[in-house]
Formats: C-alpha cells, structure tokens, sequence
C-alpha cells in the first residue's frame, strides 16, 4: 500500500479529538450533570470499574480521580468471576462503571446486568449510545465521539476520560472549569504533531517501557498498547514507583523510556525516577513538563496551566501521533493492525 494512504483514518481521527472534546463539552449540562446529580443524592460508598482494552485504560483514570476528588474507594472489576464463575455479590450502595467505546462486549454486557441485578448503581460510558451495554445500564453517558472507523482507538479514547473527569468533578460538586482549555490545547499539539516529529529516533526500535504516577499512569499504559497494537513494539508499562524496583534492571540504550511528567504532584513524583534513569544513561523521551525531566534525552513541551486532572486527555495525543507515524514508517498499516477488530469479544 502507498506510504500517503497507510493510516489516513488513524491520523484523520487524532485530528479530530479538538472538535470531539468540544462537542462533549458542549452536552455536559445537559447530559452529565443530571445524572452526576442522581448518583450522588444516592451516595454510593464505594465504586467498582469494568472495561477491556483501551477503555480499561480509560477506567484506570476514573479511579484516580474518584479516589482523589470524589473521596470513593474504588475496585477494578473482575468480569469473569461474574460472568464465567457465576458469582452474584451484593452490590448495594456500589457505583459501577462499565466503559466501553462500542458498548458491545458481552463480558462487560453481562457482567453490569448482574451487577445491577445485585443493587449496583450501575452507568455505561460508550460511544454507542444503542449499543448493548447502554441499554443495560440504569445510566448512559454517550461521549460524542463520532463514528470511529481505525481500529486503534484515538478519539473515543479522549473523550472516554473528558466524560469521565466531567461526571466525578460534579459528583463532588465542581463545575468542571478546568476542562473548558482543553479544545484549542489539543488543537495546538494536533497542529505541532511532535509525536511524529520525534518518531525518527525510534522507528527500528524493538523494546520500549512507558512510565507515569498518578493520574499519569493511564497514559503511559495506553501509550504502550497504541505503540503495541500499531507498530508491533514489544512495549511494557510501570508506575513510575513499580519502575524503580525489579523491571529498573531490563533498562538499557536498546529500550528507550518514555516518561509521562506533568505540571503538579504527579510530575513531581517522577523526579526521583527521572534522576536514576539520567544515571543509568537510558534514552529518555519525556511527555509534558520540561521543569520535572531536565535529562531527558528528548523532550515533548504540552501546553502550560492545564490542570494536572485533566492533563492525561492531552498527554496521550503525542503518544497516538508516535505510534501512527512509527507504524507507517515501518511499512506497517495502523488502520488495519494484524488480528484486531474493533469490538473485542470476550466471555
């Protein structure tokens, strides 16, 4: 296939993410809000969390800014013990969250159909607003995303966490302000694309680690499976605290880190880490703030005064613009990825 042509929905779709977050934005008060606000006059006193893929990615967020700004305990669900082992836990009082872009994995299907069976508040996040899960859950959110034609996921991805930043920042009571930057933040780094400006260094690498703390993390465990699923790397993802202990020893100039380091507390936590990588002599590309990666063999500047909460839906651009050009550098075809469809069906 022509090089111009390999991955035109891919790239069609990261380009897309600035007037897909505005277009969510733009049904928050009606959509959202009534439902933040029902959920929380029945106070739930714990939340479990259920998605596959790249939505559990999605969902990995949702427990940080639960725990952090919402005060709830939170639990990631184990669909099969539901599902395939026919467990039915009393479920009164927990908010449960499926994700999911299409809505249609039977697992998660099933598994919120006995969660609500057993008294769980139970809410759909999706991209399908008739999709099965939708339909059998008491609550929707539909993320507005727009049809997404690529396999790897790119849009509904960063729409998936501005929905569920927007539904846990009213469940405390916030207006979700610190969301209203993030359009023309994303259309500045979609303009800029840096991810496939640095692709070059790394187009013949094999081995690659991604790292992140806090509300980070999500985005490097996503930035792995997009560079996993489209360029075929053998990537791995850690904490930035995991990092420092066992997988530190596989580290070497044949497996470049990539670092995510925000402005805020999370970035502030990767110094520690960055300084034993700058030790080690490792390749480091680092994502977000330059202040808290001063070593970092390469760097990736995002826009400046995001809140750290909401800083994940701008991280992962670059990452979804480096596995694209990576793949298509490598006469690869991220469109269409070797085995993958669109909607993963797992019981």
């Amino acid at each position: 296939m022509n090089e111009v042509l390999r991955g035109q929905l891919m790239a069609a779709e990261i380009a897309e993410q600035p007037a897909a977050l505005a277009r969510l934005l733009a049904t928050a008060a009606d959509q959202i809000a009534p439902i933040a606000d029902a959920i929380r006059a029945r106070r739930p006193r714990f939340a479990i969390l259920a998605a596959r893929g790249t939505s559990d990615h999605a969902a990995l967020y949702a427990k940080y800014l639960l725990e952090i700004l919402a005060g709830l305990p939170v639990g990631l669900a184990s669909p099969s013990t539901l599902t395939v082992f026919g467990s039915e836990p009393d479920l009164s009082e927990v908010l449960w969250i499926a994700v999911s872009q299409s809505g249609g994995s039977p697992d998660l299907v099933d598994s919120t159909t006995v969660a609500r069976r057993g008294g769980a508040i139970t809410l759909g996040v999706t991209n399908a607003s008739a999709s099965p899960l939708a339909s059998a859950c008491e609550f929707h959110i539909d993320v507005h995303a727009g049809p997404e034609r690529a396999v790897a996921a790119t849009k509904s991805y960063s729409n998936q966490l501005l929905a569920l930043y927007l539904l846990i920042d009213r469940l405390r009571g916030g207006d979700g302000r610190a969301a209203d930057a993030l359009p023309e933040a994303a259309q500045a780094i979609v303009d800029i694309n840096p991810g496939a400006e640095v692709a070059p260094r790394y187009r013949f690498v094999e081995r690659i680690v991604t790292t992140g703390r806090g509300y980070a993390y999500p985005t490097a465990r996503e930035g792995a499976l997009k560079l996993m699923e489209t360029s075929y790397v053998a990537a791995h993802s850690f904490s930035g605290a995991d990092l420092l202990h066992g997988p530190f020893a596989m580290i070497d100039e044949d497996r470049p880190v990539v670092a995510i380091v925000p402005e805020g507390l999370g970035g502030e936590a990767m110094r520690p880490v960055m300084n034993r990588l700058a030790e080690r002599g490792a390749d480091v590309l680092a994502i977000g703030d330059p202040a808290n990666a001063p070593d970092a063999t390469v760097t990736i500047a995002l826009p400046r005064g995001i809140a750290e909460e909401v800083s994940p839906i701008l991280q992962i651009i670059p990452l979804q613009q480096l596995a694209h050009a990576m793949s298509v550098a490598r006469g690869y075809d991220p469109d269409a990825p070797r085995g993958l469809r669109k909607v993963t069906e797992t019981w």
